[in-house]
């Protein structure tokens, strides 16, 4: 097994999209001339702005966690470690998608994304029988609620940009064996039909999650990703949540491609800049692993032509797990954050 990488690690994402949906529709979180929000009160604790947008066109949250872990550091006078976490605050990560109140989170995330003139990033983790009862375990109570959930996200959106990767694990736990095979026609029509839901939209783009280099061979999933809808979304997301290089998710990412279509994909490169982890056990290599770093940061301009972006789809900083002393699947764990940011160059 080559270790699916379960998406386990955010559970803990759907505590605050809520609150910060609301609280983003009050603040809006970036400057009042659309620029790099460097004038914008909400800024003034850890003072974060917007990336180039020629570079990065994804949006920076002001007030995320690693910002907020900023602000404190510098208030208790801890300057280095404050200027450590910063390298993940100032660059844009992906918002993950709660299961309540799916419209007003995303209407939000994606109002606040395009006041500063950028585009939001989001992923949608709610598949119905989610994670194969790891560590995040749950998701959607069934079919129907998963499509009211998506139309949610869909009307939140409306006609503002946004980039979503699609239900990271969703099809690798169908082809690894781990969600049983009663769900698998349901998943695929629940994954297709958001394809298609949110592809209607004017100005979203879609990425079916597909797995890591740890795979290999992607003859086990292209089928899988065609069942999907791959044909309909812009084109597939690897190494989601996982620490394989980015030279490997490429060279894994092609090979894919060339069995759907040519279709593009984006790289999930947020703690991958050491590669996999290679010690302890071979199961959990995934979860929390020891002497990783930060990747290359979130950028459309990229090593290959098929790879729309490199993302942080992680969250780097959240805990995978509780695994190696972290705290539950998605709650911000401050050493480890450190520590990533301290093995980067």
């Amino acid at each position: 097994m080559y270790g699916s990488r379960g998406v386990g690690v955010f559970a803990g994402r759907r505590m605050s999209a809520v609150v910060l949906g609301a609280a983003l529709l009050i603040t809006g979180c970036s400057s009042s001339d659309g620029g790099d929000g460097s004038d914008d009160p909400a800024d003034a604790g850890a003072r974060i702005t917007q990336q180039p947008k020629e570079k990065a066109p994804f949006w920076v949250n002001p007030e995320g966690t690693a910002a907020q872990q900023v602000a404190d550091l510098e208030k208790s006078g801890k300057e280095q470690e404050a200027e450590q976490i910063r390298k993940i605050a100032e660059q844009p990560v992906a918002e993950w998608v709660g299961p309540d109140d799916p419209q007003q989170q995303t209407r939000g995330l994606t109002e606040a994304a395009d006041k500063a003139g950028r585009t939001a990033l989001l992923v949608l983790y709610n598949i119905p029988h989610r994670d194969c009862g790891q560590y995040s375990q749950g998701g959607a109570a069934d079919g129907d609620a998963y499509r009211d959930w998506v139309d949610g996200v869909a009307s939140g959106i409306g006609d503002r940009p946004a980039t979503i990767v699609l239900e990271p694990d969703a099809l690798l736990h169908l082809v690894d064996g781990c969600t049983p095979q009663q769900f698998h026609e349901e998943r695929y029509d629940l994954l297709k039909g958001a394809v298609t839901k949110l592809k209607s939209l004017k100005n979203t783009k879609v990425y079916l999650d597909a797995g890591n280099a740890g795979w290999q061979n992607p003859d086990q999933i292209f089928e899988p990703l065609n069942r999907a809808g791959i044909a309909e979304a812009d084109g597939f997301s690897v190494n989601v949540s996982n620490f394989y290089s980015t030279e490997d998710s490429i060279a894994y990412g092609k090979k894919l491609s060339a069995k759907v279509g040519g279709k593009h994909f984006v790289i999930d490169t947020s703690r991958n800049g050491k590669g996999p982890y290679t010690g302890g056990n071979p199961d959990e290599r995934w979860c929390n692993p020891p002497g990783r770093s930060l990747g290359e940061t979130p950028t459309t301009k990229t090593a290959d032509p098929l790879v729309d972006a490199y993302l942080w789809v992680k969250r780097p900083g959240e805990s995978d797990g509780e695994c190696k002393g972290g705290p539950k699947a998605g709650q911000w764990w401050a050493d480890y954050a450190l520590k990533l940011a301290k093995a980067t160059g």
